[in-house]
């Protein structure tokens, strides 16, 4: 088995912003050289996430609804007592949400669904620029 890692950055405007980030997980598996094997899309950080989605406006929006009724913006959060960042949402979000996505991969190409797409969910109060690692383990 051979590893192979790539990491790209992604802005966001924050507040769960939702980014399409499939193109550049396909790139680095493509890239790596590798047939076959799993592809792991991680963001570095604790206030944002990886995940998958129909990636389209009433899939996104019916998202943004969901994490808004589980981790409420304007709710009493420890974390800002403590902090006075007022993001703690942000952590509890992407704590639900988790910070990466495994996806397998053959011949070169991820194995996604006709309708999945690979997102990144900023959670953060406010705009930000992401590192995104990927990882593929394969041969």
């Amino acid at each position: 088995m051979a590893v192979a890692m790539k990491t790209f950055r992604v802005g966001t405007r924050g507040f769960s912003d939702v980014v399409d980030i499939t193109a550049e997980v396909s790139e680095a598996v493509t890239g790596s050289g590798l047939g076959s094997g799993i592809a792991l899309a991680f963001v570095a950080g604790s206030t944002a996430s990886i995940t998958t989605i129909e990636f389209e406006r009433g899939s996104v929006n019916d998202l943004r609804r969901a994490l808004e009724r589980l981790a409420p913006e304007e709710a009493d959060y420890e974390h800002n007592r403590k902090w006075h960042d007022g993001n703690g949402f942000s952590h509890v979000r992407a704590a639900v949400t988790g910070a990466g996505f495994s996806v397998p991969f053959q011949d070169g190409r991820l194995l996604l669904g006709t309708w999945q797409q690979i997102i990144l969910i900023d959670h953060d109060n406010r705009a930000r620029t992401r590192e995104v690692i990927v990882q593929m383990v394969g041969g």
